[in-house]
């Protein structure tokens, strides 16, 4: 066994390892910082993979943007979690069954040569000067364009659609017409009052 071969099954340990506590840490917080290390540790796997690009993707979108988030929105929401964990070990059984059987499935597709089954053959080595950046760059803007703006597309529906079915109208709200500001007069804004002179007793 090489060195990168024992690098990886330290880091699948790892991962295996801050997954279950993901479920199984009673602390929220908790859960969400296990998380976070699993997140680092799925992209020191695909920096093995010389998968760069989707190495700090993972880290940049979902440790920097989406874990900091949840982290704030649990710290700030007072959340009885205690209730909510109630009936968790009454879907043990089912999460059990679900996990061995991926466990199965990744058995059978990372070591089917052992047992005889037909695999596909490692890819060659593209060299130093390879960059997996430019050529998923080169594969995401020529051969599937038009998906991927077909996805944007979805993308910004779906945002303005959550805007639109999030935004209400409060009453109380003040706020600002510029166009009655341009379009008002003197005579509405100032108001010349004639008051008598008071004299001194």
């Amino acid at each position: 066994m090489d060195i990168e071969t024992g690098i990886f099954y330290v880091f699948a340990a790892i991962l295996v390892y801050s997954a279950l506590r993901v479920i199984t840490a009673r602390n929220p917080v908790h859960s969400a910082l296990y998380l976070v290390l699993a997140f680092f540790t799925a992209a020191a796997t695909w920096i093995l993979l010389r998968a760069e690009f989707l190495a700090i993707t993972l880290v940049l979108v979902y440790v920097g943007a989406v874990m900091v988030l949840f982290l704030f929105v649990e710290m700030m929401l007072d959340i009885n979690f205690d209730r909510l964990r109630e009936g968790f070990w009454s879907y043990l059984p089912l999460g059990a069954a679900i996990g061995l059987l991926m466990a199965l499935e990744m058995g059978l597709v990372l070591g089917g040569r052992y047992f005889g089954l037909q695999t596909l053959p490692a890819p060659p080595d593209p060299g130093p000067g390879y960059s997996n950046t430019k050529a998923l760059g080169r594969l995401l803007y020529t051969d599937y364009a038009y998906a991927f703006e077909l996805a944007a597309v979805v993308l910004v529906v779906a945002m303005i659609a959550a805007i639109a079915l999030t935004l209400r109208k409060r009453k109380d709200t003040k706020y600002q017409r510029p166009a009655e500001q341009v379009a008002v007069r003197r005579e509405e804004r100032v108001r010349l009052v004639a008051m008598k002179a008071e004299k001194p007793d």
